[in-house]
């Protein structure tokens, strides 16, 4: 076995295409293992895991490749493909920067402003702020994907929005649709008369599939950031939000979308609800409050609009190994794997309510956190897509690299009784996310079964039929892998509890 490491200085690549290129290298024959991407805290410290020798003069300016193959001749075809796939990338930018005599692309908001009314900003964290102010101040509502950006930072923008009369949606606003447009994670739905507003990405596109399933269209998403109804921002971008929905003549009821608010902002918004014209109904999660999917059924009662039964696509048993030895007594407790934030505290909610506490890395209360390292201690749900897992590389909802080696990790534990997962489809999700999850799923079930252990598998499927993905082509995959799968992720975590009781 042959390991390589290289550290070029000077070359910056943006996260998703080094993903990209780490899959080209790995798909070389005789390659075993490769990651690519720029010498962050993060990176370097995935890096060092994988058994490389990364030197400690790494800084985040440095590209890092490092590559594990069979041989020498192995290598030398993973560093020719590495290098071809770099040079694609130099190519495609001297295109995109104007070479050849092309005007080159404005190099700040304002300049780039022109008559637009809306920016989209994916930048780091640590730079996310100056873009996104020059655009507000150039009179643009902003959707700003970036994460990672301080809080007191949020809330000066959404200050200044206001003053200026534009939205400023997140920071860390995953999902949004306006005007039938899709912005950032967002699912192909149907157009319609009800607007969402979300304090959540996972939990909007959960909400607007089920209202779709239900044939209830949308006139607009507008994020509002996983922190807007936090007690340190108030709720500044929902009012907005609110309002401009309200005035919308295409909006004739809006839901409000959120993970668990801060009590003192939600009763304050109640204030403003009950100024609106519009009809507006609540799914905000928190404990003793709705999940989901009853939110959603509730506000389609009184839209009068019939439930329909929320589809369910059960496991393939004959895909289920043979288990020859009985099940170990350790085997008794809940393991969530998530790339939805808001997805993974519904789960905590719903199943903490019948199994107790839950620990986590994005946890209800302070005391259930996990450790450093994020070992499962006991019922343990985690969101991979937390800002602490997404800072230098992808979403795991593009790259499912990091979830797929805790799925093996979970597998392997003689504790873990039930495996519950999410996944998300739609625009900007990775495009065959159910093939790369089956086989993880294959791969867990039978791992367990060698040990003499029954996994079960269930996952909460979010998608449409529209989806670039498909919804049911991706739920016969994952039925076949062996999971039990569900279009509603409270039906899903219900069915793990059972499973786990019995």
């Amino acid at each position: 076995m042959t390991r390589h490491v290289d550290v070029r200085s000077g070359a910056y690549y943006d996260s998703v295409s080094l993903m990209q290129v780490s899959r080209t290298v790995r798909g070389t024959p005789g390659v075993s293992d490769a990651m690519i991407g720029m010498g962050t805290e993060l990176n370097v410290g995935m890096i060092r895991d994988l058994d490389f020798d990364v030197p400690s003069t790494v800084t985040p300016n440095d590209l890092v490749i490092a590559i594990r193959a069979d041989d020498e001749d192995a290598l030398a075809e993973g560093l020719a493909a590495l290098d071809q796939a770099l040079a694609a990338l130099k190519a495609a930018g001297r295109a995109a920067t104007g070479a050849g005599g092309a005007a080159a692309p404005p190099r700040t908001m304002a300049a780039a402003a022109h008559d637009a009314n809306l920016a989209f900003i994916s930048v780091p964290g640590a730079h996310a702020f100056n873009e996104a102010m020059d655009a507000v101040e150039s009179g643009m509502s902003v959707m700003l994907f970036s994460d990672n950006v301080p809080i007191e930072q949020e809330v000066a923008l959404k200050k200044a929005a206001a003053a200026r009369d534009v939205l400023v949606m997140g920071p860390d606003c995953g999902t949004a649709v306006v005007s039938g447009v899709a912005l950032g994670f967002a699912n192909k739905v149907r157009s319609g008369s009800v607007g969402l507003v979300a304090a959540s990405g996972t939990g909007a596109q959960q909400v607007m599939c089920l209202l779709d399933a239900a044939g209830v269209g949308m006139s607009h998403c507008l994020g509002v950031g996983g922190r807007d109804l936090s007690a340190q921002v108030g709720g500044r971008s929902t009012r907005q939000a609110l309002g401009a929905l309200d005035a919308d003549p295409d909006t004739e009821a809006v839901l409000i979308v959120s993970k668990p608010a801060d009590p003192g902002v939600l009763s304050g918004l109640e204030e403003v609800v009950a100024n609106l014209t519009t009809p507006v109904y609540w799914a905000t999660l928190g404990q003793g409050r709705p999940d989901l999917t009853e939110s959603v059924e509730a506000a389609l009662r009184s839209e009068g609009v019939e439930v329909p039964n929320w589809a369910h696509w059960p496991a393939d048993s004959a895909s289920a190994p043979t288990v020859t030895d009985a099940a170990e007594r350790g085997q008794k407790f809940l393991r969530g794997i998530f790339v939805g934030g808001t997805l993974a505290d519904e789960a905590m909610l719903v199943a903490g309510a019948r199994l107790g506490p839950i620990r986590s890395n994005i946890p209800l209360s302070p005391e259930l956190a996990l450790p450093s390292g994020l070992a499962s201690e006991s019922h343990t749900i985690v969101d991979m897509g937390d800002d602490e897992m997404t800072r230098g590389r992808p979403h795991p909802m593009i790259d499912p690299t990091l979830r797929m080696e805790r799925i093996a990790a979970e597998a392997a534990d003689p504790t873990c009784g039930v495996l519950l997962l999410d996944l998300v489809l739609g625009y900007g999700s990775h495009p065959d996310p159910a093939g790369e999850l089956a086989e993880a799923i294959r791969s867990a079930v039978e791992v367990a079964a060698a040990a003499g252990r029954r996994l079960p598998v269930v996952v909460a499927l979010v998608g449409v039929e529209g989806d670039p993905q498909g919804l049911s082509a991706c739920a016969a995959t994952l039925a076949a892998a062996g999971a039990d799968v569900y279009l509603s992720n409270a039906a899903a975590t219900r069915r793990a509890v059972d499973l786990l009781e019995a």
